[in-house]
C-alpha cells in the first residue's frame, strides 16, 4: 500500500472498468480459476472459498485461537 500510495479508503483491487470503483467478486473468482489453472489443478475443486476454508485452517493451526478465526472470518 505504501508503494502504491494508496489511502485507506483507497481499494486494494480496483476494477479495470471505469464504472465500478473495485474488482467484482466474480472477476476475482475467474482470476482465482486461472491461477488454479495454471498450476494443473481442477478450478471445480479449488476457488475463492477454498482459499478462505484453508485461511482458516492455518490461523486455527498457528494461535488455536477459534474466536480469532471466528473474527478474522466475519463470523463475530
Amino acid at each position: 500500500m505504501d508503494h502504491a500510495k494508496l489511502q485507506s479508503e483507497d481499494f486494494l483491487f480496483p476494477s479495470r472498468l471505469h464504472n465500478s470503483a473495485h474488482l467484482s467478486t466474480r472477476h476475482y473468482a475467474r482470476i482465482v480459476d486461472g491461477w488454479v489453472q495454471e498450476i494443473g489443478l481442477d478450478p471445480a475443486a479449488y476457488g475463492t472459498h477454498t482459499l478462505r476454508r484453508t485461511k482458516a485452517s492455518l490461523i486455527y493451526r498457528r494461535t488455536k485461537n477459534l474466536r480469532a478465526v471466528q473474527l478474522l472470518l466475519g463470523h463475530a
